[in-house]
């Protein structure tokens, strides 16, 4: 009963105390979403699609996803553009932004672009709320919707 009720409060909202809660690491694929393409097109064998699984960190207060250089580089993924980002210290720095890449969570995809930077790939609010999965920080772990946990459903409004 005490775990339904600390999941209720997170799917609700409602805040945890600082004990109740951990960090969340789940292993996630990255595909390079132009191999991908090129792939479907029969321009490349599948298995020249470059792919990998990487621990990655959710993080609820990164809106994007952030990827290392060197995973960046492992994809052959290229930089399409460039954006400034906000740290949670209040610095804002210019930093790449990856070519899309397919990021698969709980067997859900999405496809993003991400900031390049750090050591650690992490994962934002928009490929949470695309995959339509929420944190349960109390087991670690993500869950699907509980409205519709077989299936995506996407909010368009």
């Amino acid at each position: 009963m005490k775990l339904n009720r600390r999941l209720i409060h997170v799917w609700a909202g409602i805040p945890l105390k600082e004990e109740d809660m951990g960090e969340v690491r789940v292993k996630v694929r990255l595909t390079n979403a132009g191999d991908e393409i090129l792939a479907r097109r029969g321009v490349l064998k599948p298995e020249e699609v470059r792919s990998l699984e990487v621990e990655a960190v959710v993080d609820t207060g990164a809106v994007r996803c952030v990827m290392p250089v060197k995973v960046m580089e492992q994809l052959g993924l290229g930089v399409a553009a460039r954006r400034r980002a906000q740290y949670a210290d209040g610095r804002v720095e210019e930093v790449p932004v990856t070519e899309p890449v397919r990021i698969e969570l709980e067997g859900r995809p999405t496809y993003e672009d991400c900031l390049v930077l750090g050591d650690q790939m992490l994962i934002g609010q928009t490929a949470l709320e695309s995959t339509d999965l929420f944190v349960d920080c109390v087991n670690g772990r993500l869950l699907p919707h509980p409205a519709h946990p077989h299936s995506v459903v996407l909010p368009v409004l």
